[in-house]
C-alpha cells in the first residue's frame, strides 16, 4: 500500500474555502469574547466565539452545544463536536488547530497508529469544517442585534 501524500493544493483551497464561508458566519464580531449562536433544530445547536484577537490572525472556537431538548443518554454518551480554528486575515486562510481531543493535527499520520488518526486527518478536519459552516449558513437561525442609526 502507498504512503498517504497530502495535497498541498487541496489543503490550501480547503484553508482558503472555510476563510470565506468562516468570515461570512462571523459578520461582524470581531472581539474577543464575542460570540454568535446558530439553531438548525430543537437538539442542534452550535456557538462561534472569538477567543483571541491579534493584528493578522483571530482564535476561533466553533462547538456544537448540548441542548436542553436532547436525552439524557446522548447528552452523557456522545462528544459534541468542537474545533479551534485560526483565521490569518493578511493570507485569507482558515485552519483548524484543535480538533476534539487533537491538539495539534499532522498533516499526515502513519496508519496505523496508537491514537487511531486517520492518515489524512488534517484534510478529513478541514472538510468537515466546510460542511459544519455550509450547515449554518444555509440552514441555521440565528439571533443578531440590528443596530439602527
Amino acid at each position: 500500500m502507498a504512503k498517504y501524500r497530502p495535497s498541498l493544493k487541496g489543503l490550501d483551497q480547503s484553508f482558503e474555502k472555510n476563510y470565506m464561508l468562516l468570515t461570512r458566519l462571523l459578520g461582524d464580531i470581531d472581539e474577543v469574547s464575542d460570540e454568535r449562536y446558530f439553531f438548525i433544530t430543537d437538539v442542534l445547536e452550535y456557538k462561534v466565539a472569538i477567543i483571541e484577537k491579534t493584528k493578522y490572525t483571530h482564535l476561533v472556537e466553533f462547538k456544537q452545544l448540548i441542548s436542553q431538548a436532547e436525552s439524557l443518554s446522548s447528552k452523557v454518551h456522545l462528544p459534541k463536536p468542537s474545533m479551534t480554528i485560526r483565521i490569518y486575515h493578511d493570507a485569507r486562510l482558515a485552519e483548524v488547530i484543535e480538533n476534539q481531543y487533537i491538539k495539534q493535527i499532522k498533516p499526515r499520520y502513519d496508519y496505523p497508529n496508537q491514537e487511531m488518526h486517520l492518515p489524512d486527518e488534517k484534510q478529513q478536519t478541514q472538510h468537515f469544517l466546510t460542511e459544519w459552516l455550509h450547515l449554518c449558513l444555509t440552514e441555521g437561525k440565528a439571533n443578531i442585534q440590528v443596530k439602527i442609526k
